[in-house]
């Protein structure tokens, strides 16, 4: 792993800020995270880095059509500079599975988007030597209580992804409600789930995520799997005017 790339964790003070000297509360600056999932071409990989993303996702779930293999991981990441993040997701792995990306392919940080208990992630983040997020899928039928609850289960990933909950593992472009979701944990949230250039904005002026990230809303529509250059950016100046506003 390289050891010049930056991890994608939380920093100790959750309120995802960056404070000037002399700054006080109310000037701080708000700077949401990026993460663009779902990458499998070099060329998209390259204008994500351009654009700014804070983090790539690279998709090792065979059943997914964004998924990678490993000798494909390994080209995708040859050239990653250093402090963009490289998030494995990855749904139900074996320890074999997980052994050999992480012995192959330098992550910088776990996602784990299936159906992983806390004992699991933390054995499969261990073989990695990693550390990681968990998705939760949130549904019709989900309450604040929930996501309270599993949040705390999952205490010691890095933090949590809420996302829609969909047919399959993600990546289905549906957004859930977003007034489920506590201010408390939404300051430790990286927030997914039928996001896009046109919702982005609104969802980071009510939700204040750490982060956001993107897979579906970034691509030609009806072709999962295949970016959009101008969806891209439109995305990520979508946050960034966000954040300035």
């Amino acid at each position: 792993m390289d050891a010049t790339r930056t991890m994608t964790t939380l920093p100790n003070d959750p309120s995802q800020t960056t404070q000037a000297p002399g700054a006080t509360p109310e000037n701080r600056i708000h700077r949401t995270r990026i993460k663009l999932c779902g990458l499998s071409t070099v060329e998209h990989i390259a204008h994500a880095i351009d654009l700014g993303a804070d983090a790539i996702g690279l998709v090792f779930y065979p059943a997914s059509p964004r998924s990678v293999s490993v000798a494909q991981a390994v080209e995708l990441t040859r050239d990653i500079p250093p402090f963009v993040s490289v998030v494995g997701l990855f749904v139900n792995a074996s320890p074999e599975w997980m052994r050999d990306v992480a012995a192959n392919v330098p992550l910088t940080m776990l996602q784990f988007h299936g159906d992983e208990t806390p004992d699991q992630c933390e054995a499969l983040a261990n073989i990695a030597g990693l550390p990681w997020l968990r998705a939760l899928r949130i549904g019709a039928d989900t309450q604040r209580a929930d996501l309270v609850k599993s949040a705390l289960n999952y205490s010691a990933a890095s933090a949590i992804l809420l996302d829609a909950l969909v047919e399959g593992y993600g990546g289905g472009g549906q957004v859930f409600d977003w007034s489920l979701i506590p201010p408390e944990l939404a300051r430790r949230a990286v927030l997914s789930g039928g996001l896009n250039a046109q919702n982005v904005s609104d969802a980071i002026h009510r939700v204040r995520p750490y982060a956001v990230d993107v897979s579906s809303g970034i691509e030609v529509p009806g072709a999962k799997g295949v970016k959009d250059h101008a969806r891209m950016a439109a995305f990520v100046r979508a946050v960034r005017e966000a954040d300035a506003g």
